[in-house]
């Protein structure tokens, strides 16, 4: 059976990143607008305010944390591209995902920001370098520096991740 929480695993990345792998993520990052959109066409009010799982958030929270999540993450790559090591500011996801426009917007409008970032967040990736996809910031509530290049790879992930979520949830709904 699957893992509801994890349907795809938790992300895994040992060793260096070769440029095949940030192209292939690249590629997940640019495509993920519209496996999300995809993920969720059809779907009614009350299927969007059905929990992926027990305890979990309901399918227009999922959208809205991802819009939310990935606009963070551009942030994040310029802030790094353009300061050395840049201590972020992180954000309560829990919290944000109980505030209206999270619980009770339709998707329409993150499924939109979420192409649009994409759009910047892909063109951007398209220009890096190999010291640029190096540089790193530090994450103050993981303790954590985190390279570029590594991140790229986690937003990969969680897009997919979410995305999983969804289509998961359907399969068993029978949607």
């Amino acid at each position: 059976m699957d893992d509801l929480r994890y349907p795809i695993g938790k992300f895994t990345y040992e060793g260096d990143i070769s440029p095949d792998v940030r192209r292939q993520w690249m590629q997940e990052i640019a495509a993920l607008p519209e496996l999300l959109s995809e993920a969720v066409r059809g779907l009614d009010d009350a299927q969007l305010d059905t929990p992926y799982r027990q305890g979990g958030w309901k399918v227009r929270q999922v959208v809205h944390h991802i819009g939310d999540s990935h606009m963070n993450s551009l942030t994040r790559f310029k802030l790094a591209l353009t300061e050395d090591t840049p201590t972020i500011k992180p954000y309560e996801e829990q919290l944000w995902a109980e505030l209206s426009d999270s619980r009770d917007l339709p998707v329409a409008p993150s499924l939109a920001l979420i192409s649009a970032v994409h759009v910047r967040w892909a063109a951007l990736l398209g220009s890096l370098t190999d010291e640029q996809f190096a540089r790193a910031f530090y994450h103050p509530g993981s303790g954590e520096t985190t390279r570029l290049d590594r991140c790229l790879g986690m937003y990969a992930w969680h897009g997919k991740h979410h995305t999983a979520h969804i289509e998961r949830l359907r399969e068993r709904m029978g949607w």
